[in-house]
């Protein structure tokens, strides 16, 4: 599995596009805004879209999700289905912070343990709540690569200071869903650079006395 991380929206926002590099078959993950950008990146790769993956409720990660849809009839999964309240008011957070969104309501919720599939892809879908209590992260153990979200940074971790956060309960998402990996799995964050399992285990101020 090959990852593109695309900077969108006035949050700069990574909005990752995952895809098999055999098939060309692609998701497009948290495209939260300038979905124009993004559909620049994947036709410069002859991708071939197969459905929008939302990580979380917030309006830089699901934002342009219902935009993007539309242009490519597209159905939307994830997240879980504890973030409804903010896929709820994606409008209204949109008004507030100057961004275009629409409330939406995906096709399918996402679960602890589900699974996800493209091309000849398999990521396994763990829920991380703390950031906010639906969220979700998608992991390709064969390629040792998470699609993190706001879950775990590259020496931080998600802000849990807005609607429904909560640190103790992302510090043990952390510590259950993502410690547990080896060290050499590539973490995709949704701010900052990139960064991996063992980086932050050893280095990450937030976890190291957690």
């Amino acid at each position: 599995m090959e990852v593109i991380n695309t900077p969108v929206s006035p949050y700069i926002q990574n909005a990752p596009i995952a895809y098999c590099a055999s098939t060309l078959e692609s998701i497009y993950v948290d495209p939260g805004d300038e979905i124009e950008k993004l559909m620049t990146v994947s036709n410069e790769l002859n991708l071939k879209p197969q459905y929008i993956f939302i990580t979380h409720g917030h309006i830089d990660h699901a934002g342009g999700a219902v935009g993007l849809a539309r242009e490519l009839n597209l159905e939307i999964i994830g997240p879980h289905i504890d973030d409804k309240f903010l896929l709820d008011v994606l409008e209204i957070q949109g008004q507030m912070y100057g961004m275009k969104a629409e409330n939406f309501t995906p096709a399918k919720w996402l679960n602890h343990k589900d699974s996800i599939s493209f091309g000849n892809q398999t990521l396994e879908i763990l829920l991380c709540p703390g950031h906010t209590p639906g969220h979700i992260i998608a992991v390709n153990h064969d390629a040792k690569k998470v699609i993190g979200g706001d879950v775990l940074f590259n020496g931080s971790i998600g802000r849990t200071d807005l609607p429904q956060g909560n640190h103790q309960d992302l510090i043990d998402s952390i510590k259950s869903n993502m410690l547990t990996l080896d060290d050499d799995y590539d973490v995709y964050c949704s701010h900052g650079p990139n960064t991996t399992i063992g980086h932050e285990r050893a280095t990450n101020p937030f976890l190291i006395d957690a």
